[in-house]
């Protein structure tokens, strides 16, 4: 099964809504060099100073832990303390806080640290409001502002099909946040382009574990297995993103092949319709492998129907030849009244 012009799109378009942003950000603008003349006291060395609040204005009391980065890289950590966390002698640069807490929405800010002085920052966070079957699953970490504007890069180009800029701008990510699951995620759909399923897995295999409410990482992993022939072990991963709601018609595709060669022929066909069905022609192969599946369970004439039906809207693919056989076949075995 060959991916570069088959789930490339898709894979990108899905992935534009796996990374949107569910932050509350209510954070005032850290105070600037004009703030200290309002006040803001000089320091020899630039300093952070993180207040966090509910959305009452009460301080927060729950565990939680604020993240330093400096242009996308750890700078530093700090727990916080009746909603408090500080970062002292911090050099200059742009800087990214993130701010998580029990029970609460996590949320970040950039600062701009220009000068030696003491930027105070504000945080309010929202409740929460996630469902109980998330709990004791580790939150997924926020992708710093460069890191995420580096992948967003490259699912563009994924999805133009630009294998080598997609490339050149998930490495760029990759630097910034080598352990995110989201970038290994993008990082295993393009190995999938560039038909690299083995590496592939392995990348996927870590996303999907890092990230177990992610369905599309365990779709593209059951792909990356289908493809190398390890139907067996491609089934769970391709149910599991059905059972997240996440599978399209490409998983539905992979899994009807799977099903297919472990000889479970009737739920290879229903797989393989709904793929035909839900991808408007986008991959008329799948329209042999609904015809294979239809033979298989002694649907002679609706197979042959298929297989007519490939013929005359495809006739010019590679495919046809393959088509034409098996309907002869068919025929020539008695098992449709003609072809």
């Amino acid at each position: 099964m060959h991916f570069a012009n088959v789930h490339t799109t898709s894979s990108a378009a899905c992935f534009v809504g796996l990374l949107a942003a569910s932050l509350s950000i209510v954070l005032p603008i850290a105070h600037s060099q004009e703030s200290a003349s309002q006040g803001i006291p000089r320091t020899d060395r630039p300093e952070i100073s993180v207040t966090v609040r509910d959305n009452a204005g009460a301080m927060i009391t729950a565990v939680g832990n604020v993240k330093l980065y400096r242009d996308g890289m750890p700078a530093g950590s700090a727990a916080l303390s009746r909603g408090r966390a500080f970062f002292g002698s911090i050099p200059l640069g742009s800087y990214t806080v993130e701010v998580d807490a029990t029970g609460y929405k996590p949320t970040q800010r950039d600062v701009n640290v220009s000068i030696s002085m003491r930027y105070e920052v504000d945080a309010t966070l929202l409740r929460d409001s996630a469902p109980e079957p998330g709990v004791g699953v580790p939150a997924k970490p926020l992708l710093a502002p460069k890191a995420k504007e580096a992948l967003d890069k490259s699912l563009k180009a994924l999805s133009k099909n630009k294998l080598s800029e997609a490339e050149k701008y998930l490495n760029e990510a990759l630097q910034l946040a080598p352990s995110h699951p989201d970038v290994l995620y993008a990082q295993g759909v393009l190995f999938l382009d560039q038909q690299k399923y083995a590496q592939a897995q392995g990348v996927l295999e870590k996303a999907s574990q890092m990230d177990p409410a992610n369905g599309r990482a365990f779709s593209a992993l059951g792909m990356s297995l289908a493809d190398q022939g390890k139907y067996e072990l491609a089934v769970p991963p391709l149910e599991k993103s059905l059972q997240l709601e996440t599978g399209t018609w490409e998983t539905h595709w992979a899994l009807g092949k799977s099903y297919y060669q472990l000889q479970q022929y009737d739920q290879a066909l229903k797989s393989s319709q709904i793929a035909w069905t839900q991808s408007n022609g986008k991959a008329p192969q799948i329209e042999l492998l609904v015809a294979q599946a239809l033979t298989a369970v002694g649907k002679y004439e609706d197979s042959a129907q298929a297989l007519r039906d490939f013929l005359k809207r495809y006739s010019d693919r590679p495919e046809a030849p393959t088509a034409r056989r098996w309907l002869d076949g068919l025929a020539k075995n008695g098992k449709i009244h003609s072809n």
